[in-house]
Parts: structure tokens; sequence; C-alpha cells
């Protein structure tokens, strides 16, 4: 049995989804919360496998709620069910560890069957907006690691504190070396990563989350 709790601010797609899920011998709907304060209570009392989260609520949305459930590492796979969903929104739900997205354009078995998948250990995540974000998502992990080894730890230290606005003269001073050290860490950073000056290597830094 998937134990399936509820969350959307409206009542009507509440009543529906859950008589949408009392038609599935496989299911039971043990909370429904139409208010986001009422979700990490419910999922810490009941204790459902599965949380069906709206990402629009009012006063706290969805992610809010995850990075509560995170928080209190509460054992809850979330599966975020929106009208609509842009990319950086995708890519943070990720992080927080979201197991499925679900337009709610879709059909209703869609809904179900990406829950008895998520429920079995899948990821579900097939809307075209989602697969772009888990590829930028990717790239950036990528360059990340690969900045990571391809830099000493003194050009990673300086790459920080430029992202952090310092100029070479502050940074020296931090260091105690000279201005020509640092921009020799510099010019040797640059070719290794690729960029263009200053301004490419802050905007490099911080896109993919040295700082």
């Amino acid at each position: 049995m998937i134990r399936v709790a509820l969350a959307d601010d409206h009542p009507i797609v509440l009543h529906g989804l859950e008589q949408l899920f009392n038609l599935e011998p496989d299911f039971a709907v043990v909370a429904r919360c139409s208010d986001a304060s009422e979700v990490l209570p419910a999922v810490e009392a009941l204790k459902p496998d599965i949380l069906v989260l709206d990402v629009r609520m009012p006063a706290m949305d969805g992610l809010a709620v995850m990075r509560q459930l995170r928080e209190r590492q509460a054992p809850v796979r979330v599966v975020l069910l929106t009208a609509a969903i842009d990319e950086e929104a995708v890519v943070e739900a990720m992080r927080l560890g979201v197991r499925g997205i679900v337009l709610k354009e879709m059909a209703p078995q869609h809904l179900v069957q990406a829950i008895r998948r998520v429920h079995a250990g899948d990821l579900v995540v097939d809307n075209g907006s989602v697969v772009r974000a888990l590829a930028m998502v990717v790239q950036k992990e990528a360059a990340s690691e690969r900045a990571t080894r391809l830099l000493t730890p003194r050009e990673l230290e300086i790459v920080r504190m430029v992202a952090t606005g310092q100029r070479n003269k502050e940074i020296a001073a931090r260091l105690a070396i000279t201005e020509g050290t640092v921009k020799i860490h510099l010019h040797n950073t640059y070719q290794k990563l690729g960029v263009d000056g200053r301004l490419e290597l802050m905007l490099f830094a911080r896109e993919h989350q040295l700082v």
C-alpha cells in the first residue's frame, strides 16, 4: 500500500486528487493539507510514503516546505505537482531531494504512474523544462568538479576572493603575497578555466558555486 499525503491550497484540487487515489487499490490517502504550515506536522505524525506537493501556495511555497522537510530529515519522497515551473526552481527542487515533478496539465493516470515509480525508487522528471534544468545542473557540477581538479588550492582561494569582489591589492594583503604573485595566479587560472578576464571569472565562480 502506498501511503500518500496531499498538499494544495485549492480545495477542488485536493478533493479531486483524493478521489483519484481512492480509485486505486494500492493507494491510501492519509493526509490532506490545504495550507503549507500543515505539511510538516502531518508528515511527521502520519509518516506517508509519498507527499504530493503543490509548488505555488500562499504564505509558504512548496520549495520552502521541502527545505523544512530536509532540515527535519523527514523520510518522505516528494512529488511536486505544478501548473508551471521555471528551470531555477527545478534546480533547487532537485537539490532539495524531490523525486518527481508532474505538470497539472498531464492526464491523471500520469500522476498515478509517476507516484508508483517514485515509490519504487525511480526519479520521474519527464517535462522538457525539467530535462533542460537537469542538464544544466549536470553541466555546472561537471564544470565545478573540473575547476576544483585543475586549480591549485591557492588558485581556488584567489578565485573565491575575486568572486566576492576583492581587488588584487586586498587579496595580496590578506594572503601575505605580492600583487604580482596574485596576477600570476589569476593569469594561470584564466588559462586553465578558459575564461577571458576578471569579470568572466567572477561569473564562472558564482555560476558554478565555487564561492
